[in-house]
């Protein structure tokens, strides 16, 4: 043992410092060489555990397949799982399209594109023109669709109208709203509106906008929009005078919502830019009213291209609906 004497001082040589352990790498894993000598696969997909064959993930040219024979790197965990850092939810499906050439896609829109990036990924051809052609088809049923929005606030139906870019047909539709009784064919009359507003809808489907709304004041009327702004509106109540009390009547003036219906087709696509489209409604578009049955109670404020034709149906001799030899008629 050395020692250095210095002023009665002996300093031993320090001795060298135990090695530090070194820091735990957790589970041990190697990269590449393929799993062409293995029969069984196990597969930890995002923490989503498979087990399958070789022959399986072989059946078609994908990703899967290159990891079994050495084409593509393999990362195998210290248990001999082979680790996919993907998410493992839709990887059962991927399976069973590899083990049975077909599989029942998901319903909603959101998973089916989920299962079509997964398909991509792998690379299974098959798989993704499955998916491919499914959004194709349920696109065009859902553009064939007919959809007819209900308006909820006077804001929503104000924005709703200005910003769209085609006419826009509303029923206003609100049976309870109303403080005498009915005729005996109101209720009929009623319906038939709103089966005509269906029809409607069907036919000009894509070029009209047909919106309906519950809850406002008029039990029905309807009401014609073009370039953001009301062309035209038709009544369909009134008041009748009976002999004991006053009822509500609600009339199907068919021919005149038709024709209004078609004179705001000049403004598809701003077609009546100009003076040229209201002079076309002025000429031909709108026919004198039937008698008994519906009159123009004028035009609306401003002159020109602000004009709106009101239409209100009603009949100037009203009388209840009892047999002949009771009834007793009166002008409203």
């Amino acid at each position: 043992m050395s020692a250095e004497a210095s002023g009665g001082r002996v300093v031993a040589e320090p001795s060298p410092a135990p090695p530090s352990p070194s820091p735990s790498h957790g589970p041990e894993q190697k990269i590449g060489g393929g799993l062409a000598g293995s029969k069984y696969v196990k597969l930890n997909v995002g923490g989503s555990l498979h087990y399958t064959t070789v022959q399986t993930l072989s059946k078609e040219d994908n990703l899967l397949r290159s990891m079994c024979d050495g084409s593509a790197e393999v990362t195998i965990d210290s248990e001999g799982w082979v680790v996919l850092d993907r998410c493992g939810r839709h990887f059962p499906l991927v399976l069973n399209f590899l083990r049975d050439g077909t599989v029942p896609l998901p319903e909603t829109q959101r998973e089916l594109e989920e299962v079509l990036k997964e398909a991509q990924y792998y690379r299974l051809q098959g798989l993704v023109q499955h998916c491919l052609s499914t959004l194709q088809k349920r696109s065009e049923v859902y553009e064939g669709g007919c959809r007819i929005p209900m308006i909820t606030s006077a804001k929503e139906e104000q924005k709703m109208i200005a910003t769209c870019r085609k006419p826009v047909v509303k029923l206003q539709n609100n049976r309870g709203n109303n403080k005498y009784s009915y005729t005996s064919n109101s209720d009929d009359n009623l319906l038939k509106n709103i089966e005509l507003f269906d029809k409607l809808g069907l036919r000009f489907n894509g070029r009209v906008l047909f919106i309906k709304d519950v809850l406002g004041d008029e039990i029905c009327c309807w009401s014609f929009y073009g370039d953001g702004r009301k062309i035209a509106e038709v009544c369909c109540t009134s008041i009748v005078y009976a002999t004991e009390k006053k009822q509500t009547k609600v009339e199907f003036p068919e021919a005149r919502i038709f024709e209004e219906t078609l004179n705001i087709l000049i403004y598809e696509n701003g077609r009546s830019s100009g003076h040229g489209g209201m002079a076309l409604l002025e000429s031909g578009g709108v026919s004198s009213p039937g008698v008994g049955q519906s009159e123009e109670d004028g035009a609306g404020v401003g002159g020109g291209d602000r004009r709106v034709r009101r239409i209100h149906v009603r009949r100037h001799i009203m009388h209840d609906e009892r047999g002949h030899g009771q009834q007793t008629v009166y002008k409203d």
